[in-house]
């Protein structure tokens, strides 16, 4: 396990009411990907399950602890989708619902974890819901999710609710820097593009990523000049890949926000020169136009399966040339 210092105070909040015996036996821990919330989950497991606490931490010497650093501590549970799936079925839920009624074999606590509950299939989470409206003694869930209205509104109703508020970003420019990111504007950016969370921004820097993000930053501008946009088509066209759009939509932004005069706000701090030529060359229309435009192609390739990514893509290109040629006049237009 990797600890992490925005990680502490959470820690200690959560505990504090397991400490008082106040700990609800379910905690749904709401987190944005690269917080790095399976290390809080894996710290209240290791406690729950823990036979000699001391204070906030697990002893690490108990049978219990070791059994728990093996990864083989028979009363932990975490179901995962079986080979092939990705969604969580009904029978992995049903294989740990049984032994949850048994006398832990341990003689503690039981607890499951559930990484992504996303993830539950509507039948999975109706057979999980039986059980959390009446949990077996000394039974505990630890539930994540990236957005928690995609879950059942029943299942989040029996759970304790935490949302995992986003690293600040003086907290996360040290931790990168820590890890050896010396550039602080490419930290602060790679930051910003990761929704705040350190480890998402760190991803972002490794040397292969980051390129490809430089990339599509030099193939805009070069489509800018040209006129051209389906040069961005190869750049774009990734399979199961959707962050080269979401970067291209946060210079869209950035360009409307430069318009504003709202540079702090910037999220590409290292590309203020492509957002400034983006935000200087086309009207504050049909920036919008197009914003809403790639928002509605990224949603077509998320709800559709099997949908032509290539020429979806190849469609909204030739649209948006077509925009910047004859700067017709949108409804945003100011």
């Amino acid at each position: 396990m990797k600890w992490y210092p925005w990680l502490n105070a959470p820690y200690r909040h959560i505990l504090a009411r397991y400490q008082e015996g106040r700990g609800h036996h379910a905690l749904l821990i709401h987190a944005a990907k690269g917080n790095g919330e399976p290390s809080l989950f894996y710290a209240l497991a290791r406690w729950l399950i823990c036979q000699q606490p001391q204070g906030i931490k697990s002893c690490g010497h108990c049978h219990s602890c070791r059994l728990m650093l093996a990864g083989n501590h028979p009363d932990f549970y975490q179901p995962e989708p079986e080979k092939g799936r990705l969604s969580l079925g009904v029978d992995a839920i049903r294989q740990i619902i049984d032994p949850l009624y048994n006398h832990a074999q341990q003689g503690g606590a039981k607890v499951v974890w559930l990484p992504q509950s996303e993830l539950l299939t509507e039948q999975a989470a109706n057979a999980l819901l039986k059980t959390l409206e009446e949990p077996p003694e000394r039974t505990y869930f630890l539930l994540g999710c990236r957005e928690p209205s995609q879950l059942l509104p029943t299942l989040r109703s029996r759970c304790l609710y935490w949302h995992l508020a986003p690293v600040d970003e003086a907290t996360g420019l040290l931790w990168l820097h820590q890890q050896g990111i010396a550039s602080e504007e490419q930290a602060r950016t790679a930051l910003r593009l990761s929704d705040a969370a350190p480890l998402g921004a760190l991803e972002l820097l490794q040397p292969a990523r980051w390129t490809e993000r430089l990339a599509l930053c030099a193939g805009l501008e070069q489509a800018i000049t040209q006129q051209d946009f389906l040069l961005l088509l190869p750049l774009l066209n990734k399979d199961k890949d959707d962050e080269p759009l979401y970067w291209l939509l946060s210079l869209l932004t950035d360009a409307l926000k430069w318009q504003q005069d709202a540079g702090r706000f910037i999220i590409n701090q290292d590309q203020k020169r492509l957002v400034s030529e983006l935000g200087g060359r086309y009207q504050a229309g049909t920036l919008h136009h197009q914003l809403q435009q790639w928002l509605h192609c990224r949603g077509q390739w998320q709800a559709i399966a099997g949908i032509n990514r290539e020429l979806l893509l190849t469609n909204q290109l030739l649209n948006w040339e077509n925009d910047a040629l004859h700067e017709r006049m949108h409804p945003w237009t100011l």
